[in-house]
């Protein structure tokens, strides 16, 4: 059975109150692995959560090495690490149980399986990467654009467009088809406990996946808008 999303309108616009709440639980637990890790941060005795931290640091740098580059990239490596650390704590939320309530309204599910989320993430990046090249790399920027003529513009323009809809739609169509697989083996009853065991750690390695790539899709389009003169 679909179940619907609790709705409350604030200034003529409706809100999805479950997403709203996703994201603020999704931004509280990376603050709190983020602080945890930083906190009484040892060179001769780390935590287990130190060195999780800094293994997670070292796998953006890595990102952020084969992408944009050391150069250009060390300013970067925040905004990596907390990119695929807030989508993969958000992928995973959804997985070990959902609330749903008698009139089937549902309350907990992963924020990435709404669009709305993963479109708002999506915008941020391709703002971001276009205000870096106008502001960073102003002229060959806007160079870039008079080197297409006639229909070859109009196709770079139309992959201009594409790629905020691919990054926004990939990531939620593989998070959202993943929650609908495990609402329908959990129709299933006893004879579903298996398969929802393999498909749930399946679900595991696609979220993990989903957030290195939309992670690594950044750190490809800022390099686009940053460093075509090093390309010339």
């Amino acid at each position: 059975m679909e179940h619907k999303v609790p709705e409350f309108e604030w200034l003529g616009i409706h809100f999805d109150a479950s997403a709203l709440m996703m994201i603020g639980i999704t931004t509280v637990i990376v603050l709190i692995l983020a602080i945890a890790g930083a906190r009484k941060a040892s060179v001769t005795n780390p935590s287990k959560l130190q060195n999780f931290m800094e293994w997670a640091i070292e796998f953006v740098e890595g990102i952020i090495g084969s992408t944009i580059g050391s150069k250009h990239g060390k300013g970067f490596i925040a905004l990596g690490l907390t990119l695929i650390m807030y989508i993969f704590i958000g992928n995973m939320l959804g997985l070990p149980f959902s609330i749903v309530t008698e009139d089937h309204v549902s309350w907990w599910k992963s924020p990435t399986a709404d669009i709305a989320v993963t479109g708002a993430l999506t915008v941020i990046v391709i703002v971001l990467s276009h205000f870096l090249g106008i502001t960073r790399n102003t002229k060959h920027y806007f160079a870039h654009y008079f080197e297409f003529k006639g229909a070859m513009l109009i196709l770079h323009l139309i992959e201009v467009v594409s790629k905020p809809l691919t990054l926004a739609f990939r990531l939620y169509g593989n998070i959202y088809a993943g929650e609908i697989m495990i609402s329908v083996i959990m129709g299933l009853g006893a004879v579903g406990i298996v398969p929802l065991v393999a498909w749930q750690g399946f679900s595991v390695f696609v979220g993990a996946i989903q957030a290195f790539v939309f992670t690594m899709l950044t750190m490809v389009y800022i390099s686009q808008t940053l460093i075509h003169e090093e390309k010339h």
